[in-house]
């Protein structure tokens, strides 16, 4: 009797935890699907937008293509306005974005092993004062940034994008992180009996361990360095050396209703549909790596 009332007992529960369990899963799916809908939808309106022609881009459905498919027209016209300045633009930013990811990737991957393996005095200030950096907005460096250039006399010039872009604080903290547990202290050990050098070692052993953490700063870095508004539009008066996204945004400001200048809206949201392509790109060709990298981190 005692036998079959728990066994009642425990199919209840099951019965009762099961609904449950479900509903859970319901409701989890349900909040990953509005989160894809949330990023999803801006890109999809962009891809539509680029399509229309200045006049369909305020009639019509908004997430819909209209009856007249003017995308190479606008692209045409994107690399044609203005003496071709969106070229110029976007090389400005392949070089920014380049330089300043490759340069960041370099110091955050020497500075992140450093931090992780090696033990010399004040590393524990160092890291508390990499994790206080991280917290600090850039827009709130922007000032202090702009002034010290102005020392340099580097305003105006690429070199006040591209230094500023070299620092990365949260590629350094995501480095030393992985490396912490991809690179064992008895790889290192044995190479050291061995004869091999701390470049030596540096070189053939470390950096392949910590290739999806390699990638996966070179493409928050670069794509940091492309996003990139504030600090190009403090630094930089000449529109020979401004990125995409300030040359967009002063065709925005003389498209705006008042301002005198030529409506081009439909240049706009192409040349914004073109300059997230690359991005698109090298995140769907390195995704097994920067996916790693980033999975690492959030377990530790």
């Amino acid at each position: 009797m005692a036998t079959s009332t728990l066994l009642s007992g425990t199919r209840a529960d099951r019965d009762t935890s099961a609904p449950v369990g479900q509903g859970r899963r319901i409701g989890s799916h349900v909040v990953l699907v509005l989160l894809a809908l949330y990023f999803v939808v801006p890109l999809w309106w962009l891809v539509v937008a680029s399509t229309k022609t200045n006049a369909g881009l305020f009639a019509g459905a908004a997430l819909w293509f209209g009856s007249d498919f003017s995308l190479f027209d606008n692209i045409a016209g994107l690399f044609s306005h203005q003496g071709g300045i969106y070229w110029v633009w976007f090389r400005n930013s392949f070089v920014y974005a380049i330089a300043g990811g490759v340069g960041a990737t370099v110091l955050s991957v020497l500075a992140g092993y450093g931090l992780a393996k090696y033990r010399f005095r004040g590393r524990s200030a160092f890291f508390a004062l990499l994790l206080g950096s991280v917290m600090v907005p850039m827009t709130a460096l922007v000032i202090p940034t702009f002034v010290l250039l102005s020392g340099m006399g580097l305003l105006n010039t690429m070199w006040a994008v591209i230094l500023p872009s070299l620092l990365s604080p949260v590629g350094v903290y995501l480095v030393r992180v992985y490396a912490q547990d991809a690179v064992p202290e008895e790889i290192l050990d044995a190479g050291r009996v061995d004869g091999a050098g701390e470049i030596r070692l540096f070189v053939q052993v470390v950096l392949p361990l910590l290739r999806p953490a390699i990638v996966t700063v070179l493409l928050l870095t670069t794509v940091a360095t492309w996003n990139n508004f504030f600090l190009p539009l403090a630094v930089l008066r000449d529109s020979d050396l401004l990125p995409v996204t300030v040359g967009l945004s002063n065709w925005e400001a003389l498209s705006n209703a008042g301002a005198g200048g030529e409506q081009v809206w439909n240049l706009i949201v192409t040349g914004s549909f073109i300059s997230v392509v690359p991005l698109v790109a090298a995140f769907l060709s390195l995704q097994k790596y920067w996916q790693g990298g980033l999975s690492l981190g959030s377990v530790r």
